[in-house]
């Protein structure tokens, strides 16, 4: 009960900030109204080492995604939106993001909405299409509804944050989330609710090259047939450097999920959702991940610049009965003018995405999975 009467108290406390925020700052000069509009089109080729007759064929190659960036501005406020279309098998049309801010100064802003929490190393942990482990558990580049306060100084950056949940599609009472979402989220009989997060940044070197971070996260989990709120939290050190062409990232995290589930339901497991269907993530676990990068400038033709990568992930299940996952993805980002082209090698053991039975290989995965991998090529306009 007493955890009821604090998430309750939350979400007033949540409510009385927003208007709090709309009515006390006071608005900077602004004639006129700013309204850009921009968005991608990609399309997808890629040969998968575990479908028998997609290797007889060749490969396939089709439609990726459609998407719209808008970003607007008027008198001090500034809106930022994504509306991404995915073919009916990966969701369809969902919003990635979308949030209205206001700049305090030339340092401090603050985010209201579907605003990314701010976790880990961002805005990517990776430099490939396919993200890096921690984007398959909701840990990169992860959006959710709240508020968020942003602060970047010369030497330290931090960021403050409260959502309320992920983003809600379903208003029911005893409605579990919908599938159809960017981010990873936690799914089924549960709920992510009442989140804080808090990331702290220091910035050192020349033009502050090096960035050495941490990032805490802590709430609540709502089940649905029990009407109990259990908890999670996750914790992440990371560390970042660019030295001329070359880039690295990397990361440790360790996290934690207690739902309380209905009797005879597992807690070891939790479902996660993204992309029009659910899977199993293991409760605890902790992730390793490491990234290096270098751009090499070409003048052939219409391309300017090769970007060669390679980033790998670790996740250590914390139960003892499962089988950890791996992921490695090796590629190049061809840079011609508008066009981006993503030429990856994906491989992956015990991983959803990548030859494994999808529903259990981030949980209690297989101890005898064999890696798989992918070969794709991402092409996309972006205007």
């Amino acid at each position: 009960m007493l955890e009821k009467i604090i998430h309750l108290q939350f979400s007033k406390t949540f409510c009385l900030a927003i208007l709090a925020l709309l009515m006390v700052f006071p608005i900077m000069a602004q004639e006129k109204p700013e309204l850009k509009i921009g968005g991608a089109l990609r399309f997808n080729y890629n040969l998968s080492s575990w479908k028998e007759g997609q290797k007889i064929r060749g490969g396939d190659f089709g439609y990726d995604m459609f998407r719209i960036n808008t970003e607007a501005a008027y008198k001090g406020l500034f809106l930022n939106a994504e509306y991404r279309l995915y073919s009916e098998g990966f969701g369809g049309g969902f919003l990635k993001q979308g949030w209205v801010g206001y700049n305090f100064n030339k340092l401090d802003q603050i985010h209201i909405g579907l605003t990314q929490v701010p976790f880990g190393i961002q805005q990517y942990n990776s430099h490939n299409w396919f993200f890096n482990l921690t984007y398959y558990v909701g840990m990169e580049d992860d959006h959710d509804m709240g508020v968020k306060f942003m602060h970047a100084g010369e030497k330290f950056e931090y960021q403050l944050a409260f959502f309320k949940n992920a983003e809600e599609l379903r208003f029911g009472n005893n409605t579990e989330i919908s599938p159809n979402r960017y981010s990873y989220d936690i799914a089924g009989r549960n709920k992510e609710v009442n989140q804080f997060n808090g990331k702290f940044i220091y910035k050192f070197g020349e033009e502050s090259a090096n960035k050495l971070g941490v990032s805490l996260q802590y709430g609540g989990i709502y089940n649905l047939d029990t009407q109990e709120m259990g908890n999670h939290a996750a914790f992440a050190a990371h560390y970042e450097i660019t030295k001329g062409k070359w880039n690295g990232k990397a990361q440790f995290i360790t996290a934690s999920h207690n739902p309380k589930n209905a009797q005879g339901e597992p807690t070891n497991i939790i479902k996660m959702a993204a992309y029009g269907a659910p899977y199993e993530v293991a409760a605890d676990f902790n992730m390793y991940s490491l990234g290096i990068s270098r751009n090499v400038p070409v003048a052939w033709g219409p391309v300017t610049n090769l970007q060669i990568y390679n980033d790998f992930g670790f996740m250590q299940k914390k139960a003892t009965e499962f089988t950890n996952s791996y992921m490695n993805v090796t590629g190049v980002l061809v840079s011609a003018g508008s066009v981006y082209t993503y030429i990856d090698y994906a491989a992956g053991y015990n991983h959803s995405w990548l030859g494994g039975n999808f529903v259990d290989d981030f949980s209690k995965g297989n101890p005898d999975a064999k890696w798989e991998a992918r070969f794709n090529i991402n092409i996309g306009y972006y205007f």
